[in-house]
């Protein structure tokens, strides 16, 4: 009984520290994480490499694969870039394997982990912003490594009462035969994928096959078809979190699914070959490093087979689940949320993508060009207003002062194309002009506020992660998008100047019979709505490329 409470208690001090060590991480991590895998994703290939890496940095994969799924549905990534990105994970999440093979089951480190454990709470609680994390990570990181020597001390007790001969035979043991071998093969890789599936962590069920192997309760072999299964139960959670998600992340999770068989398969296939390699350099390496090596490699091995292929594996997952949502429904993807700083560049490219299509009908019909309907102004205001519920599901603040300037900013684009849009839907564009000098100046600011705001919409629509306008704080504004700026700005402070005497021409035109009273209002009115709208494109513009201070707060 002693040794079961032991094992699990183990088992439930690595995996709290592994949660506390990973939220300390990615809090560490901030913005960072989005940089990272957003310009390390130009091909398969690095993108592979850097979520390799990232994922053995912040200790998570579901980090990366979140991250990625947002910057996918964002449209800062392709598809087969983000696959890339989830290829790499998985081996980076085979880093821990390393860390219980190397120390955690070797040494007895609970005389060290208790006080780190007291340091990084007091940092935890004591501390703010950076220094917090720091002390998460370090509690975290001591948590998993009491928790390692107490299931070292249960599996000891466990290999007293359970000896490899207990447990089934599998290919490469000797004296056994091909069936049998196959049989126990797969006995202990359903095992290894039930371990997974209760544990919801692969690196735990590792952790416990390592500490089980060391304490002598399982063979080298056996170990080895453990892992198998083990690598493929992390893809039961990846399955169930994608029930009633997004089909960015269900594609993600399929892909995900799609890879662990893949590489399952490769590996029983190669399982003879495999452990009679280890059997040779077993005499050299000690079975726990095998272990995590075997761990390692057999990831490595899915990668490097599917890598070439990504763009048939991405037309496979996508012919498989094809896509029933609208563009808006893709960007808007609630996974996305878990990320705030991808949370805000998603809602910010939405607004731009609405100012870009909105700013181009309003500059076809003052021009002559085209006409303005009902029909487009409410689909307008539909989307902001799904921008307004997706931001109002942000619970998570933003961290430093450069990613709340971001938020700020992205809001206050939000509100005025929301007027934007409120004008144009509630009295069109504007009435025809009489054909005065005056008027013909007014359509034409308005026309050219509304063109520079559309070039300003597209050319944030048109960036994506791996383009130098994407950094995910602060902005880098071209000079072709800087001139396009000041121009929506001289437009629309003209327009202002202007409608302010065309008012007092247009009064004053009533007494000689010029117009009637009636006449005269209908005229302002028109003017006032084409300057309200100019106004709102170029403060819009102006906050989504971070330029909006200055000009206003409120109006």
């Amino acid at each position: 009984m002693s040794t079961a409470i032991a094992i699990l208690g183990g088992v439930g001090l690595f995996l709290l520290g592994m949660t506390v060590m990973t939220d300390g991480l990615k809090a560490l991590a901030g913005s960072a994480l989005r940089t990272v895998l957003g310009k390390a994703a130009a091909t398969p290939l690095s993108g592979a490499l850097w979520g390799a890496v990232v994922t053995l940095l912040v200790q998570s994969s579901s980090a990366v694969t979140m991250t990625t799924i947002g910057l996918v549905s964002a449209g800062l990534l392709t598809f087969p870039q983000g696959l890339g990105l989830v290829f790499g994970a998985n081996v980076g999440t085979t880093g821990t394997g390393w860390l219980v093979a190397l120390i955690g089951v070797r040494v007895s480190l609970s005389s060290y982990a208790l006080p780190l454990i007291f340091l990084g709470a007091l940092m935890r609680l004591l501390g703010g912003g950076r220094i917090a994390a720091a002390g998460g990570a370090l509690a975290g990181f001591a948590l998993v490594l009491y928790g390692l020597t107490t299931l070292q001390q249960g599996m000891g007790g466990l290999a007293e009462s359970l000896n490899p001969s207990d447990l089934p035979a599998v290919l490469g043991m000797p004296d056994v035969g091909w069936a049998a071998g196959s049989v126990g093969l797969l006995t202990l890789i359903v095992v290894g994928l039930a371990m997974t599936a209760v544990m919801q962590s692969s690196t735990a069920a590792i952790a416990v096959t390592i500490s089980a192997f060391y304490a002598g309760a399982v063979g080298l072999e056996q170990g080895a078809a453990l892992i198998i299964g083990q690598n493929i139960g992390t893809a039961t959670s990846s399955a169930l979190a994608a029930i009633g998600a997004s089909t960015t992340a269900k594609r993600l999770a399929l892909a995900y699914v799609l890879f662990k068989l893949i590489a399952a398969l490769i590996a029983i296939a190669a399982f003879p070959f495999t452990v009679a390699l280890m059997k040779t350099f077993s005499a050299s390496v000690d079975g726990m490093t095998l272990l995590a090596a075997y761990h390692t490699a057999y990831n490595v091995v899915g990668v490097a087979v599917l890598l070439p292929a990504t763009r048939w594996f991405t037309r496979a997952v996508e012919w498989l689940l094809p896509s029933r949502q609208t563009a808006l429904e893709r960007a808007l993807d609630p996974s996305t949320l878990a990320n705030p700083v991808v949370a805000v560049e998603t809602a910010r490219r939405v607004v731009a993508a609405v100012l870009k299509t909105v700013a181009g009908d309003v500059s076809a019909a003052v021009s002559g060009g085209g006409r303005l309907t009902p029909e487009s102004a409410q689909a307008a205001a539909v989307a902001l207003e799904k921008i307004r519920d997706f931001l109002s599901e942000l619970t998570e603040p933003p961290e430093t002062e450069a990613e709340r300037h971001r938020l700020t900013s992205t809001l206050h684009a939000l509100d005025h194309a929301s007027r934007l849009v409120e004008t144009l839907a509630d009295h069109g564009a504007a009435a025809e002009p009489n054909g005065t000098s005056a008027d013909r100046n007014v359509a034409e600011l308005c026309f050219n506020a509304m063109r520079a705001a559309e070039v300003i919409g597209g050319s944030i629509t048109a960036e994506s992660a791996l383009s130098d306008r994407a950094a995910p704080i602060a902005w880098t504004v071209s000079s072709d998008i800087a001139a396009a700026l000041a121009e929506a700005q001289r437009a629309a402070t003209a327009l202002d100047a202007l409608q302010r005497e065309h008012r007092a021409m247009t009064l004053a035109s009533v007494a000689p019979g010029n117009l009637t009273a009636a006449d005269a209002f209908t005229e302002i009115d028109a003017v006032r709505r084409l300057e309200r709208m100019a106004h709102h494109a170029w403060r819009s513009a102006a906050h989504l490329l971070g330029r909006g201070e200055g000009g206003d707060l409120a109006a």
